[in-house]
Formats: C-alpha cells, sequence, structure tokens
C-alpha cells in the first residue's frame, strides 16, 4: 500500500517532472560511482569484498548531500527549458558542496581505514561527472525542446536585427533572441565602441565598430537595428537614432527591467519623444521620500488631471492608509478611481469626492469626513490663452481655491499641503502664471503655521491633457500641418512622472514655506520637438508632413524662466531639487493682495489691472519678447 502510494505521488502530473529527474540524476550517480569503483578494483588488481559494501556506503552519503542541496538550491524547481546561468550554477554549487561534505563525514566517522580509500580525489571525480552528466542532459533536453517547439510552430522567417552596444545588456538580449523560439529576429552582430571588444565575439557575434558595422549593414540590406546600452543618455540615444536612421533602419530600444548589474529580462519598444529630450530624465524619489507616506491619509486636489492623477498613482504604491481624490470633473475621477482599483492590491482605502475648491462649505464636509495629514493641492485652470479670455475664472479658482484649501488645511491641523506651481509663475507675462505666483505668496506667507506649507515649481510636461505633444500627434496622424507658435519659442519639459516624483519629495521635504525648484537641464526649442516627433512617425518634415507658425497666442512669451534670478538658490540632498528662499510676504501682506484681486472679480477694476498691482514682477509679453534673444534662456541653445 505505502509502495503504490510512493508510485502515484511521483507519477502525479503535478510532480511528474520533478520525480523523472531525480530518477534520471540517481540512476546517474549509481553508474558513475560502479564505473568508478571497477576501475579502482581493475588499478588495483584486487580489492576484499567488504570494500565494496564500504564503497557503497560512502557513495550513498554523497548521494544523500547532493541530492540535498540540490533541493535546498531549488534545482528541481527549475522548468529546465527556461532555464539560465544561475540554475546549471546551482547544480555544480550543489554537487561540489556534496562532495566536501560527505568526505570530512566519512572521515569523521572513520570509515575510510577500510581496504578502499574514498577521499576527496574520489569525491571529486565522482561529483565531477555526475554535474557533467547533469548538465549535458539539462543542455540537451533544452535544445531539443526549443527545437520541437519551434518546428511545432512551423518555419517563422526571422528578421535580421543589429544590436548596438556588446555590453551585458546586449550579451543577455542576444541570447534571449537566439533561444527564445517566440523571438521575431535574428541577431546578425554587435556594433559598439570599446577597442577590446571590437574584432571579438560576445555571445557568439561578432563585434564591429560604427564604420564597419555600417558596411556590413549596407552590404547585408539590414533594416532593423536595436541599441541595447544599459544607462543610456538622451543625446546618445537621439544620436544613434538619427545615425541609423539615416541609414534607412528602424531603430528600437531594449531596457532592462533590472539594474544592469542584475539583469533577468528586458522590454523592446519603439522610440519615444522622450528619447529625444536632449536629457537623462531625471530620477528624484528614494525609498525614504516615499517610506513618509505610509499610513497616512493623502488629499489630491484635482486627482483626475495629469499630474494630480500621476500622484495618485505613485502615493498608492506607498501603503498609504486612505488615499482621497477630489475633483470637479467627474470623468477623470472615475477613470483614475477605476485604475487604481485594477492595479492597486495593497489593501488602502481609495475615496473619490467631487467638487469645487471654490466651495468653501464643500471643503470644510470633506476635510472634516476624511481629516487627511498631507494634501498635494494640484487643482487649477492652466490653459494660458483661456485665461488670458477668462481672467476672472483664473483668480476665482486657482487664487481663491488655494486659499480656501490651505485655509482649510490649517483649521484642520493637517501635517503637510503641498501646492503645484509652474515655471510660468516667475517674472509671468500672462494672467495664468500670475496667479499662481499669488498662489506661491498664499504659502510661503504660512510659515509661522503648524501645518508645513510648500510649493514646488516644475516646467511643462509631456503627455498632459492639453500639452504640445497630443496636440502634434493628433495633427501628424491627420496628415499635417503641424501648427507652432514661433519657430524661435522654447520650453523646459519633464515626464509626468518626474514631475509626480518631485512633488512627492517635496512633500516628505517640506518644512515651512519652501519653494522647490527642479534643474531641468537645458530648454527645447519646440520647432525641435515638432521635427523629432515627424521623423518618429517615419515621415519627413516640410516634406510628408508641413510645419507652420501660426503666431503667439495671448499672454505667450518665446521662453520660459525657471528660476527667479533675484532669489537665492539653497540646495537640497538631491543635486537637481533646489530650494528658493526670497523673503516671504507676511500674511497681512498676502490679504490686502488678496482684497485688491477681489475688487477685479467684482468688477470694480479690469483684472490685468489688479494682477499688476498684486504681482510686481508682471509684464507683458511685448516687453519681454523684443529683448527675447539676449535672454540667458535663450542663449542655453546656442551652447
Amino acid at each position: 500500500m505505502l509502495a503504490k502510494k510512493i508510485m502515484d505521488w511521483l507519477l502525479n502530473g503535478r510532480y511528474r517532472r520533478r520525480s523523472l529527474l531525480i530518477v534520471f540524476d540517481v540512476l546517474c550517480f549509481v553508474l558513475v560511482n560502479v564505473f568508478y569503483y571497477f576501475l579502482a578494483r581493475f588499478a588495483a588488481n584486487s580489492m576484499p569484498i567488504e570494500s565494496a559494501y564500504v564503497f557503497a556506503f560512502n557513495a550513498f552519503v554523497q548521494l544523500c548531500l547532493v541530492f540535498f542541496f540540490r533541493a535546498v538550491l531549488g534545482t528541481y524547481r527549475n522548468v529546465w527549458r527556461y532555464s539560465n546561468t544561475r540554475a546549471y550554477f546551482n547544480v555544480v554549487l550543489a554537487d561540489a558542496l556534496g562532495g566536501v561534505l560527505s568526505v570530512l563525514l566519512i572521515r569523521v566517522l572513520m570509515i575510510f581505514k577500510s581496504g578502499i580509500y574514498y577521499g576527496l580525489w574520489q569525491a571529486s571525480t565522482v561529483g565531477a561527472l555526475t554535474a557533467l552528466i547533469t548538465l549535458v542532459s539539462r543542455f540537451t533536453y533544452t535544445m531539443v525542446y526549443k527545437r520541437g517547439a519551434a518546428k511545432a510552430k512551423g518555419v517563422r522567417v526571422r528578421v535580421p536585427v543589429v544590436l548596438i552596444g556588446a555590453g551585458r545588456l546586449g550579451s543577455y538580449l542576444a541570447g534571449d533572441l537566439k533561444n527564445n523560439p517566440n523571438s521575431g529576429y535574428d541577431p546578425m552582430f554587435f556594433v559598439d565602441v570599446d577597442n577590446t571588444k571590437i574584432n571579438n565575439k560576445v555571445a557568439g557575434l561578432d563585434v564591429y565598430d560604427a564604420a564597419t558595422g555600417e558596411n556590413v549593414i549596407k552590404k547585408l540590406g539590414i533594416h532593423d537595428v536595436i541599441i541595447s546600452i544599459a544607462n543610456k543618455d538622451s543625446d546618445e540615444l537621439s544620436k544613434l537614432f538619427y545615425y541609423y536612421r539615416d541609414l534607412g533602419c528602424k531603430v528600437q530600444v531594449y531596457d532592462s527591467l533590472v539594474g544592469d548589474s542584475q539583469i533577468q529580462k528586458g522590454v523592446l519598444r519603439d522610440f519615444s519623444i522622450e528619447d529625444l529630450l536632449f536629457r537623462k530624465p531625471v530620477e528624484i524619489g528614494d525609498e525614504s521620500d516615499f517610506n513618509y507616506y505610509e499610513g497616512k491619509t493623502v488629499l489630491v486636489t484635482g486627482g483626475g488631471g495629469s499630474i494630480g492623477s500621476e500622484i495618485c498613482r505613485q502615493i498608492s504604491k506607498c501603503r498609504p492608509k486612505k488615499l482621497v481624490i477630489f475633483d470637479i470633473y467627474e470623468n477623470n475621477a472615475y477613470e483614475i478611481q477605476q485604475e487604481l482599483m485594477r492595479t492597486c492590491t495593497d489593501g488602502f482605502e481609495l475615496a473619490v469626492e467631487i467638487g469645487s475648491v471654490r466651495d468653501t462649505e464643500r471643503l470644510e464636509r470633506l476635510f472634516g469626513t476624511h481629516k487627511p495629514e498631507v494634501v498635494f493641492h494640484a487643482a487649477a485652470h492652466k490653459h494660458v490663452p483661456l485665461m488670458e479670455s477668462s481672467p476672472c475664472e483664473a483668480i476665482k479658482n486657482n487664487v481663491f481655491g488655494t486659499y480656501n484649501t490651505a485655509n482649510a488645511a490649517e483649521k484642520h491641523g493637517v501635517e503637510k499641503f503641498i501646492l503645484i506651481s509652474t515655471d510660468k509663475a516667475v517674472n509671468p507675462t500672462n494672467i495664468m502664471g500670475a496667479t499662481k505666483r499669488v498662489c506661491e505668496m498664499i504659502v510661503q506667507c504660512r510659515n509661522d503655521s503648524k501645518t508645513s506649507f510648500a510649493a514646488v515649481r516644475f516646467g511643462n510636461v509631456l503627455g498632459s491633457n492639453g500639452s504640445v505633444i497630443p496636440l502634434f500627434k493628433k495633427q501628424i496622424a491627420e496628415g499635417g500641418p503641424v501648427t507652432i507658435t514661433d519657430k524661435r519659442i522654447i520650453r523646459y519639459f519633464m515626464t509626468i512622472p518626474e514631475a509626480s516624483s518631485l512633488v512627492i519629495r517635496a512633500g516628505a521635504m517640506a518644512n515651512r514655506g519652501e519653494l522647490f525648484v527642479l534643474d531641468m537641464g537645458k530648454p527645447v526649442r519646440i520647432y525641435d520637438l515638432a521635427v523629432n516627433m515627424i521623423k518618429l512617425s517615419g515621415l519627413e518634415p516640410e516634406v510628408d508632413i508641413p510645419i507652420e507658425e501660426i503666431g503667439l497666442r495671448p499672454g505667450e512669451k518665446l521662453y520660459e524662466e525657471l528660476l527667479m534670478k533675484n532669489e537665492s538658490l539653497d540646495k537640497t540632498g538631491n543635486d537637481l531639487i533646489f530650494i528658493e528662499r526670497d523673503k516671504p510676504y507676511t500674511r497681512s501682506e498676502v490679504e490686502e493682495k488678496l482684497r485688491v484681486l477681489e475688487s477685479a472679480v467684482s468688477g470694480k477694476c479690469t483684472a490685468k489691472e489688479a494682477i499688476a498691482k498684486v504681482v510686481p514682477t508682471y509684464r507683458t509679453p511685448e516687453e519681454v519678447n523684443k529683448n527675447a534673444e539676449n535672454s540667458s534662456e535663450m542663449k542655453l541653445l546656442e551652447v
């Protein structure tokens, strides 16, 4: 009965593969030991029969220890058709440990005094032969399986491809493309700049320099290139993209999903406009920043917008106690709610509330019900031309909405309040930027509060609602033209995750009225952005897709200033993040400014007259644009 149960277990579908592997390995071990025993007996001419028993016992001890370590290292849990170098190494390690410990154990038991000497040499030989047979069998199985899988799928034509970068990432990709039966690519050779690799082989492929690689690409008629370089710099990516695109190649990027020192898998993707931003994407947040939000109730106003929703995504990964999304536009709020319900399994409470930051009674109920500890204030009107034509709406929503929310946060004892600001608040030339500057004043004047207030200022966000990227994509898809306001216009750009990471870090660092600013590197000319996007679509600018200038919009200036030049900058723990510490206005001074803006809202004066009184740095776009060519921001593009 017991024997039947054991056989049933061994032949069970779940364990059959492991059982067969164990039986096969035991037979290999026994055969190797029998072979070694008769070899030793032949060398000694004769051996007493009791030595056979001692030899068998010694072999049994080694067998038990070897298979013990194989089990501990998980060699029988491997699916060998998808094995890697570590799996093979674990087999060798298990056999080595088993052999060494068996010799030590047998010597301790003094069994080695018998007629046949079972020492380290014998254990090493038996272990090495067993490991070799095991490795060969697993490798043979892997190759046979892959060939069988390929035949089962039928003959598949693979596209020849060149890999740019023969480092660890490229080597891994080459092996995956060659051995994966589902791969649609056949790697031909590498191109690299490392002289120690050029004219040698990596992963079985030749490595050429750029010039030789170009000649071979033309000779073989190769039309696909994959960039497999870890820690890619945007300048380098941009040069490689245009170089191989001009050779008539489709250029893709292979990204490692883990660090370069421990590559396990990656993802192959097309080039994106973010790759051509002329700078490496900034990584801002670290584990300590995100730990701050663990177990806290976090409120995000404007939580359905581009920045607000990304903040919600990142906060949801910080194990908060509760995440509250507050937005006036229910469609956006619903979408981020459904996304978080699908993707987040950490068990935090998720609440979505609809309402306006203009409504003080609604804010009172919101704060009273949820009692947030951290508030990210992202609710605002942000479209420059629209706010120029509806300035009072910008004042009511941006300025007084921030004022109402800050008051509610202070009244209900919120720990930290983080305002989302913009580079357009620096020397503003439009209503939207000016109202954001007033919002910064509202935050900075509360440096005596028990609530820690702070503001985060950054540039344009790639892919956000209403930004230039979605507009260009739509215009290209429609066949053009792509419209830009002025070929000279420049802007600073960030990705949505970058901007949100900055905001989250600021929340953790915030103390009293800081203005956090990111060093965003060089600005980008919008015309260049349009050209790059057209090229990424496989089209030629001004040939397939025309680019038209339509003139600057109301309130728009040719460049944005990221930092106020008359303010001092303090470094933080991150070399790319600074704190502007200008002298803040007092509460009474801010209250006086708000009364001036109230007069504009009530119709006693125009909005622009009120803004000019309230924001001393406010100027008309015409004043700024006439001297734009001499600005330090415009000259950055000449460097």
